[in-house]
């Protein structure tokens, strides 16, 4: 049986990869920050809670040990994340952009060191980055998307940085497949319910890359119709 770690599983993407996870058949540890709502989230779906906080080197060490002793693990999906300070991007400062590039970026760099060991014992090693078209070269500069349509310095710039790690981590771990999923405009809380797509219209591209087993290309981005160009 597939063992599946999702953080910031308590809500939105990571609890509709989770809830769809489970179905298919996976064991998924539900990583989330909030101890009573990470152990809510985990109940209802018939998944394991797991404490992690994105931010913290002990706290992601720590989750990486309990995995470890608890039979290791498969897949391993960094879909935690934070749009940041919103408003004029003049009026942003280092410190805002520090707390976005901390969480969305620094944290899959923590996440990649603690769980590589973990992952090495598994047959079918998988990471799957959640990033955004947000982030995307190409679409931000066509008109007819709507990721040209707004302004989030730092969101969008963390997302770019999500994908470049991806590829590279990729490059760097030829034994295991490193891919990032862009789940699109999707209506969840981070976005005040907006968003063409539903909840699991937006997993389709982390679930997908979730249960290839092992197989298939590895360094890619890809939504739910295909590859998305960087």
């Amino acid at each position: 049986m597939t063992t599946t770690l999702i953080t910031g599983a308590n809500k939105g993407l990571g609890y509709e990869t989770a809830r769809r996870l489970i179905e298919a058949g996976h064991t998924v540890w539900m990583a989330a920050r909030d101890e009573q709502r990470g152990r809510t989230a985990a109940d209802e779906l018939g998944g394991s809670f797991v404490q992690l906080d994105v931010t913290d080197d002990q706290s992601v060490a720590d989750a990486a040990e309990t995995i470890a002793n608890a039979g290791g693990l498969d897949v391993l999906i960094n879909n935690a994340g934070i749009h940041g300070a919103l408003g004029d991007p003049i009026q942003l400062t280092a410190a805002d952009a520090l707390d976005v590039y901390n969480t969305n970026v620094a944290s899959v760099v923590r996440m990649t060191h603690a769980f590589v060991p973990v992952l090495r014992d598994s047959s079918i090693p998988t990471i799957v980055n959640v990033s955004s078209g947000m982030g995307s070269f190409t679409f931000v500069l066509d008109p007819e998307r709507v990721e040209s349509s707004l302004i989030m310095p730092l969101y969008q710039s963390s997302k770019s940085a999500v994908t470049m790690l991806t590829v590279q981590y990729a490059k760097a771990l030829p034994d295991m497949r490193v891919n990032a999923a862009d789940p699109g405009y999707t209506k969840t809380d981070f976005n005040e319910g907006h968003g063409h797509f539903t909840v699991q219209e937006g997993t389709d591209a982390i679930v997908e890359l979730a249960t290839r087993e092992g197989s298939g290309p590895t360094g890619t981005i890809i939504d739910r119709t295909g590859v998305v160009p960087f």
